[in-house]
């Protein structure tokens, strides 16, 4: 059963403020590290908030660490490996109860029980990240959490720059 905490959340009111934050910028670093900061504070009982980005070498992807809140992490995931790899290769969010019990779950805080990953899609249909939320409590998001947590990677993508570093 999902935390009770998060029915405490106000995703419309967390989407507004993401906006005015992230305002007319399209620095991806600037506003993944705002975001990301923003949405930590606001969370209850997650313990980890943060990006990865897809990064192309040759034939194979991976996502790389981008700006984040919470412990160090794992720095890159093979697509289709992990919670992660999974929502980025099937272009689906990915929330998961019990990250112990994820066939092929990458263990970067042992800490974190339960996961939220959002793939980020630009306006070509490209899956060019994940959005990455982690919580030291078991079965701590529920289907409301992955509704706001995709509105908030829709207000993020709405500034995604057309020239990535």
């Amino acid at each position: 059963m999902a935390s009770t905490d998060s029915a405490a959340v106000d995703y419309e009111f967390l989407a507004s403020s993401l906006d005015a934050l992230l305002g007319a910028e399209d620095d991806l670093i600037a506003n993944a590290a705002n975001t990301s900061s923003l949405l930590y504070h606001a969370l209850p009982a997650v313990n980890w908030l943060g990006f990865y980005f897809t990064r192309a070498q040759g034939e194979d992807r991976q996502l790389v660490l981008g700006p984040f809140q919470g412990k160090s992490a794992c720095v890159r995931i093979d697509w289709g490996r992990g919670v992660c790899g999974t929502a980025a290769a099937t272009r689906t969010t990915q929330r998961v109860a019990d990250v112990h019990a994820f066939e092929g779950h990458i263990a970067c805080d042992p800490d974190s029980r339960s996961e939220v990953v959002v793939p980020l899609i630009d306006g070509r249909g490209e899956v060019v990240g994940v959005l990455d939320v982690d919580s030291a409590t078991p079965d701590r998001f529920d289907a409301r959490d992955q509704r706001g947590l995709e509105a908030l990677a829709a207000v993020f993508m709405q500034r995604w720059p057309v020239h990535q570093p």
